[in-house]
């Protein structure tokens, strides 16, 4: 992986469908970390930055595609569009990029430090996300992939999914009430 085909973005994006603190099996598939990273599309900057490490990507595995640089709508790229391909309010207005490693990120806060309550990265949150974009030809398909680098937690944001708090469900209950 060279320098140019590593993005890490700016402080305005979101996590979705989280899995940094434990891997996860997605469509049956390995076990692994990930993350979708929503970008906003006023982002021009990560969104460029992102445009050229994919190409870069693309320049560094041109052995995988048969030696000559692919047509971009004949392969995957990891770049989508939310407002297109996703039918959900979070993802409106937004690029997303769905990130992965078989390794665990390290995650950190807005000094650098190891979070130790994990409570505080989540779907919804804002982080910036180190990404590392490679090509890939396996089983027919072929394209530029995204994998999952570190991960800093930046600010609380409106989690994602459908997980409400205990306490926005129930109310404390007086001790009569386990006797009813």
């Amino acid at each position: 992986m060279s320098k140019t085909s590593k993005v890490i973005t700016g402080t305005n994006t979101r996590l979705s469908y989280f899995h940094g603190w434990e891997p996860a099996s997605i469509n049956g598939g390995a076990e692994k970390y990930s993350t979708a990273v929503l970008i906003p599309k006023s982002d021009t900057k990560t969104i460029n930055a992102i445009e050229k490490a994919i190409d870069a990507a693309i320049e560094e595995g041109l052995a995988k595609f048969g030696g000559k640089k692919p047509n971009k709508a004949a392969i995957k790229l990891p770049l989508r569009d939310g407002d297109i391909e996703r039918d959900d309010e979070a993802y409106q207005g937004h690029y997303f990029i769905n990130a992965n490693s078989t390794t665990a990120p390290q995650i950190v806060d807005q000094h650098v430090q190891p979070i130790l309550d994990r409570s505080q990265v989540y779907s919804g949150c804002y982080a910036r996300v180190s990404i590392n974009f490679y090509a890939f030809n396996a089983n027919g398909n072929r394209g530029v992939a995204a994998g999952l680098g570190n991960i800093q937690f930046v600010r609380d944001g409106e989690p994602l999914g459908s997980q409400v708090s205990a306490s926005d469900e129930f109310e404390t209950l007086d001790d009569d009430d386990f006797l009813a």
